[in-house]
Parts: C-alpha cells; structure tokens; sequence
C-alpha cells in the first residue's frame, strides 16, 4: 500500500521486532546441543516456525483458532525431530527464549527515537510476557512504552491487520507509525498495511528481492532509526 502523500514522513511512532531484531536467536545453539539436537537444525526449526505462523496468519479459524506462539514453537521442535524429543529438552529451549541478549545497539536505538519524542514499542507474534521478560531482564524496558502482542485473535504478523491493529492500540494513523525489523517479510506486511518501514540488515545482508524496498534501512538498529528520524516532517 503507497503512502497517502506519495513519500514517507518522520513517523510519531515506533514498533520494532523482537525475535531475531532485538534478541538474536543464535545463542539458542547451545539449548540445541543439550537437547541432543544437532545444532544444524536450528535453522530448519526457525524456517518451519516461520511456515506455520505465516499459515496461522492465513488461516487461524475453526480448530486452528487461539494457537499461541508457544504452541507454533513447539510443534516445530517436535516436527524437526521427528517427535523424538524428549519434553525436558523440548522445555529447555522454550526457555531458553526467555533468556536472550539484546543486539549491543539496541538500547541506543530505543533512547535516539524516545528522546526525539516518538512513542515506541515492541510487536511480535507472540504474548507480550515473552518480550516483556527480555526487556526487564535487559533493563530496556524502561525505554518501551508499550508490549504489543499480535495474539491469534488479532491478526498474526505478516497479516496486515496485525499492523493495523498496533497502529489503533498506538493511537495513529498506520502511516505515521514505522516499523523496525531485520526480517523482508515483516517490511511486507508492515507496508501493506500503509506503515512506514525500517529495515535492518543485520539479519539478512541482502533485503529480499521479492518484497518492495523497505523506506529506509539501516546496518543496525540504530543507523534504521536515524534514517527513520531523518525523514522529513510534512511541516513547512
């Protein structure tokens, strides 16, 4: 979806990623290797909970309905063993997401858009305990005014209504609100939705060739949201 005026502005608020954006996930490595899982299949795992939230994010009626995050993690651990994980193993790694590490950029990232006076928080499509408990044990959540959580019942992220509906819960019009992430297909869905969007390729190296360029990108976190701060105002 174009933006109304034909070109982004500096938005008035900000929602970033969480998983992989804010918290690398590589550190869950070692989770794998005490699970006996061979650590090459962390990145099939995150592929297969990739698929299964973009179908929930098609689907998500009848008896599909009300699957939650940890739900879609779990089955994916038990589809990449062939169901042979054990439930200990299978708890140790769910856990393990509750302990990850912050990018070493992003507390100045979250201070650079708070202190130019945009409203920021999080949004992911799992609960906001999750995000909310990184935060904390990060000490950044001080710096997030609000935990968004793209539950199943509102929408899952790429849907544009999950967008839509941080957009509502934010108070703005989607195209004043951006988002910031290191995934190509969160700019997609994010910009169908007519959100400003920032893209940082930490992640990913290459933005995808497949989706439309995000409106500004960054090395990190950080170098995004300047560019994000960087667009013009619309004021003369």
């Amino acid at each position: 979806m174009p933006h109304p005026s034909g070109q982004p502005l500096r938005p008035a608020a900000l929602v970033l990623d969480v998983l992989d954006t804010l918290f690398p996930l590589t550190p869950l490595e070692w989770r794998f290797r005490e699970a006996g899982v061979p650590r090459v299949l962390m990145t099939r795992w995150s592929d297969h909970l990739l698929r299964d939230s973009f179908a929930l994010a098609l689907t998500d009626t009848g008896d599909s309905a009300g699957r939650s995050f940890e739900d879609v993690v779990r089955g994916a651990l038990r589809d990449i063993t062939g169901h042979q994980i054990a439930p200990l193993a299978e708890d140790a790694v769910v856990e393990g997401l509750a302990e990850l590490d912050p990018r070493p950029e992003a507390a100045s990232a979250l201070r650079a858009a708070r202190e130019a006076g945009l409203r920021t928080a999080t949004l992911g499509n799992h609960d906001d305990v999750l995000p909310r408990r990184l935060l904390e044990r990060a000490g950044l959540l001080p710096l997030v005014g609000d935990v968004l959580a793209a539950r199943p019942a509102r929408g899952w992220k790429p849907s544009p209504d999950a967008y839509r509906d941080a957009a509502r819960s934010l108070g703005v019009p989607p195209d004043r609100l951006a988002l910031v992430t290191a995934h190509g297909w969160d700019v997609a869905g994010a910009g169908s939705a007519g959100l400003v969007t920032g893209w940082s390729s930490h992640l990913e190296g290459r933005f995808p060739s497949v989706f439309a360029a995000p409106d500004v990108s960054g090395r990190d976190l950080a170098e995004t949201v300047d560019g994000l701060l960087a667009l013009p105002t619309g004021r003369p």
